[in-house]
């Protein structure tokens, strides 16, 4: 999945309830921390892939038609590539089996544009060959959404009542979600791996081509390795304050 890898959403959980009234709380120098991470590997994806999106392929091939040579190279003639609004907005659906490129990637015959279509590719096969990962990923889905969803309020609710068993809940639903991005990395890095040996063997890049999409797919995921630090930040706050929490009862 080549979407941006954010956790701004879980940055904003605060307290000030309980008997805090309003001192400082030095736990949001990790959220902090964290947001900070994570625009910088934001900016430096875009940044990067904006580059190489002015870089033309010397092979004249679009996202989509080089999407099309990696699953055909690959035995794969099941998934279907269609077209998604957007930037970076690509990413493979293994429950329909379709590879959806955004505006930025479909037509384009970019450097850039083609090794994002591959590395969605990498996912497809992977769903093919049954990688680990990616199966126990899919598997914690559920398990992530619900974590992310609840941990928050449950949390918040443990801190304004005291009551511990909310923040141990609270604090192991988040820890789901962590669970999951940790999981994510190797699916993500494998990805792009697979796409990279794709795209030398078949001579769709060039050298320096390559060079180039190394660098968009290295950016790429390099955002999911900042998701994964600022969330373990968060869940590091969220056991501090609980700590402090229970020895203030």
């Amino acid at each position: 999945m080549f979407l941006l890898a954010s956790n701004v959403n879980s940055f904003y959980g605060g307290y000030g309830f309980g008997g805090y009234r309003y001192m400082f709380d030095w736990t949001y120098l990790l959220v902090l921390a964290g947001l900070v991470l994570s625009m910088v590997a934001s900016a430096n994806v875009k940044s990067t892939f904006q580059r190489y999106q002015q870089v033309r392929c010397r092979a004249g091939l679009t996202g989509a038609m080089a999407a099309e040579r990696v699953l055909h190279g690959a035995g794969i003639y099941d998934v279907a590539i269609e077209r998604v609004s957007g930037s970076l907005t690509d990413h493979y659906d293994p429950r329909t089996k379709t590879l959806r490129l955004s505006d930025s990637t479909y037509g384009s015959n970019s450097v850039a544009a083609v090794c994002v279509a591959a590395h969605e590719c990498g996912h497809a096969i992977q769903h093919q060959v049954h990688y680990g990962p990616l199966v126990l990923r899919s598997t914690l889905v559920p398990a992530a959404n619900f974590g992310s969803s609840l941990s928050w309020p449950i949390f918040l609710a443990g801190l304004i009542f005291s009551l511990r068993p909310l923040l141990t809940v609270g604090i192991v639903l988040f820890s789901l979600a962590v669970i999951f991005q940790l999981v994510t990395l190797p699916v993500e890095f494998n990805a792009s791996s697979r796409a990279l040996k794709v795209l030398e063997s078949t001579h769709m890049l060039g050298a320096e081509e390559l060079d180039g999409g190394r660098k968009v797919l290295r950016a790429a995921a390099l955002t999911y390795v900042a998701s994964l630090a600022a969330s373990i930040l968060q869940l590091l706050r969220l056991i501090i304050l609980a700590g402090n929490r229970r020895n203030r009862d």
